[in-house]
């Protein structure tokens, strides 16, 4: 917390309640920031100090603890609310004097997003507490990206100069999302969704949908080479997350062999993302080429036939033999004691072994076929909960923000606050509550 020493007229806690400023006090009390405090006020130096880093920093918190959707919105609250000054630092004997200005927030921001680097370290110190708090955090993670439109221009019509005037955002992209399946008919349907701005890539604890990672990239970028990324900067940075991690779970979206043999054989996790069916005119079933009675189709789901009828039977999982890196699929008469006419003279009779680099996006250590597998997939949805928070909570769906290093540092900022009101909630007992940024404590 950036703590703040100051003579009080009178303790506003001997008036009233707090009540939902708890929740402030909550974060501002688990934030790592003193080297941030630090580097700022070390830019200031010795000159005035009308309104204090720490306690215009405290604000900026509770702008985002609150919900403002603007520096106007916080400051009107500001106005308003002496105990939210109280709580922020500001020096209660100038009363709303102390609020800063709408130009002072300007600078305060402009010298924040120079100091990227001690948000992004203040970051990964939360991430490291709640893993001390919590044995099994990393255990199971999530990966997906979310769309974050700015609505700020392109350019003005009849000019191609990227010149910053406060109203565009130059440094936005358009993102297109396609979405494709097939009706209960039969019928296909395609869905496409376009968007101009940015994309939050997240990397969450899927069991307990906390942030483990992150970046900010153009609306356009692809998110498997992202997903690689950001896994190297992990396994460079913070290889202890990676260490402990022994799921991935992802959407079809990162249906990628280079990125699952990535994930098992460079981190030794495995992936569990959904597939896309690639296979061209319509083609069921590929052959093995270890045995000629055996198939596969899109999902790695093994079929074999029987030499002698020609009958085609769903091939019973054995499990993954990490030692020959490979998937072990039983003849379905000998495991559930069917009878088959052409056992005897069946090449695969008893088991058959499937290298994982038969086809690295259809095999994968964990099989696809498998129950643990869609056990596994379920917990994906972890990280759109977690979107679905900055949406509500965090005020991803309606902002000002322009510029990426400007939104990059609004993500950052919020995702260090969902992290120190968990570690807050922690370790005041309220673990249930971890993942609430609206309910009060107590």
């Amino acid at each position: 917390m950036a703590s703040i020493a100051q003579k009080k007229l009178f303790g506003w806690k001997e008036v009233e309640n707090l009540g939902d400023l708890d929740r402030l006090r909550l974060v501002l009390e688990n934030l790592p920031d003193e080297e941030l405090m630090q580097a700022m006020e070390g830019v200031r130096g010795k000159g005035r100090d009308d309104y204090p880093v720490r306690s215009v920093w405290n604000s900026v918190i509770a702008g985002i603890v609150f919900g403002h959707d603007s520096i106007a919105s916080l400051h009107r609250e500001l106005l308003r609310n002496g105990q939210l000054r109280e709580l922020c630092g500001f020096d209660l004997f100038r009363g709303e004097d102390a609020v800063p200005r709408h130009y002072v927030y300007s600078r305060f921001l402009r010298s924040l997003i120079k100091h990227q680097d001690k948000v992004d370290a203040m970051f990964e110190k939360l991430v490291d507490s709640v893993s001390e708090e919590l044995p099994e955090f990393g255990t199971s993670l999530a990966i997906d990206s979310k769309a974050i439109q700015t609505h700020a221009k392109k350019k003005w019509k009849g000019t191609t100069k990227k010149k910053r005037d406060g109203r565009r955002d130059i440094d936005a992209d358009t993102g297109v999302k396609t979405y494709k399946g097939t009706k209960d008919d039969g019928s296909l349907w395609e869905k496409v969704k376009s968007w101009f701005g940015y994309k939050l890539h997240l990397i969450v604890d899927s069991d307990y949908e906390l942030p483990v990672a992150y970046t900010v990239t153009k609306a356009s970028r692809n998110d498997i080479p992202i997903a690689r990324r950001m896994l190297r900067d992990l396994k460079r940075n913070r290889a202890h997350i990676l260490r402990d991690c022994e799921y991935l779970s992802a959407d079809r979206g990162y249906d990628d062999g280079e990125l699952n043999r990535s994930l098992w054989d460079d981190y030794g996790i495995k992936p569990v993302i959904d597939i896309k069916n690639v296979w061209k005119d319509g083609e069921k079933t590929r052959m093995i080429s270890r045995a000629d009675n055996v198939v596969h189709d899109f999902r790695g789901t093994m079929y074999c036939y029987c030499p002698h009828s020609g009958e085609c039977r769903e091939m019973a999982y054995g499990g993954f033999e990490k030692d020959r890196n490979t998937l072990k699929y039983r003849c379905p008469a000998t495991h559930y004691g069917l009878s088959c006419k052409g056992e005897a003279e069946c090449p695969v009779r008893g088991s058959i072994r499937i290298p994982l680099s038969e086809d690295r996006r259809i095999f994968t250590p964990l099989a696809r076929s498998s129950y643990k597998w869609k056990t596994a997939y379920k917990k994906r949805t972890a990280v759109e909960r977690v979107n679905g928070r900055l949406d509500v909570s965090f005020g991803f769906e309606h902002h000002f923000i322009r510029g990426k290093k400007k939104m990059k540092l609004r993500c950052s900022l919020a995702l260090c606050v969902m992290l120190a009101m968990a570690l807050g909630r922690i370790r005041e007992n309220q673990k249930e509550k971890m993942r609430s940024l609206v309910t009060a404590t107590g």
